[in-house]
């Protein structure tokens, strides 16, 4: 659950913020992701739909000086969600269906906004 994983190049990446409601319980809101989040792995995950894996992050309030250009601005939200998938159509597959359109109601009913972007890779790499 808390492995390395490892991203094929030719993968497709999106990015999912979430902005959560004003006053929610933290705890609720980790329930919902990882209900969320297994729902995807274990229904979705390689030949079963295209999902290769994932992250979630929490937003810590860093804002980089030195990696930040035309000015320090705060995020819009709390919760990034990035998920590999080997296409676009496979993970919109997955999100139209109802096992997972249960779940991502869940953390919804917490939020009050989300949008999820599409990227294609291109770089990779890591230290030699």
């Amino acid at each position: 659950m808390f492995g390395p994983i490892t991203i094929p190049f030719g993968a497709r990446m999106l990015f999912n913020t979430v902005k959560l409601k004003a006053g929610v319980d933290q705890d609720d809101v980790d329930v919902a992701l990882a209900e969320m989040c297994n729902v995807v792995k274990e229904t979705y995950g390689g030949d079963k739909g295209g999902f290769i894996a994932g992250q979630v992050f929490r937003l810590s309030g860093f804002v980089s000086d030195e990696g930040s250009l035309g000015g320090l601005q705060g995020a819009d939200h709390d919760i990034a969600i990035v998920t590999y998938w080997r296409s676009f159509e496979e993970h919109e597959r997955s999100h139209a269906d109802a096992v997972f359109r249960e779940k991502f109601a869940a953390l919804g009913a917490l939020a009050v906004a989300s949008q999820e972007l599409g990227y294609e890779l291109l770089w990779q790499g890591m230290p030699e």
